[in-house]
């Protein structure tokens, strides 16, 4: 991580994309060791309820967060752009990375890793209950202090990233899989940039 946020403050243009490549190799490598070493039976595992999980609570959680953003009475999000067309750069540099790349990595390191491990850790000597509280609120924590480390994070935006994470803790804990987590990132990403898209294109 360090790493990366000294690439990302550098002046050079390309640095932001630079430094969240290195950010998800240095997760990636925390994945790879974790799972290589130990991980519980059905986490990788996936089922047609997970897309249900997926579609519905990421759909609901954007909903909500637009709720307490006040985008009932902001104006439209929009991104940069020549007579409403979304730069192509913005596809790449922005778009695919939210969208498929960071929920994968994202959830793969926060819920799968740091989630299963402190659970794993406390759950013999406080319990089942106390074990995965305390587990899911590390791993949404932390996921916060992430983004947060990269980019201002105001406290609506902080409130959003929390509840992104637990909703996402709870269902790895709940079903005991991982991929539900992980399609309701994505979708609530993707909802965002939808969003974003369709601003754009109406401005």
């Amino acid at each position: 991580m360090a790493a990366a946020l000294l690439i990302y403050r550098s002046p050079l243009s390309w640095a932001p994309e630079a430094s969240l490549l290195t950010l998800w190799a240095g997760m990636g490598v925390a994945i790879c060791a974790a799972i290589a070493r130990a991980r519980p039976a059905g986490l990788l595992q996936f089922k047609a309820t997970d897309i249900l999980w997926g579609v519905g609570v990421g759909v609901l959680l954007r909903l909500g967060a637009g709720a307490i953003s006040g985008a009932n009475v902001s104006s439209f999000p929009a991104t940069g752009s020549l007579d409403g067309l979304v730069p192509i750069r913005w596809w790449w540099t922005q778009a695919v990375p939210a969208a498929l790349v960071a929920p994968v990595v994202e959830e793969l390191f926060f819920r799968a890793v740091v989630l299963v491990a402190i659970y794993q850790l406390l759950r013999r000597s406080v319990g089942s209950l106390p074990a995965a509280l305390t587990a899911a609120l590390f791993s949404a924590g932390t996921f916060v202090l992430l983004h947060a480390a990269f980019a201002a994070v105001e406290f609506v935006s902080g409130l959003e990233l929390f509840a992104l994470g637990m909703v996402c803790s709870a269902t790895v804990l709940l079903t005991g899989r991982i991929w539900g987590a992980v399609l309701i990132h994505a979708v609530y990403n993707a909802a965002f940039l939808a969003l974003i898209f369709i601003g754009t294109a109406a401005s």
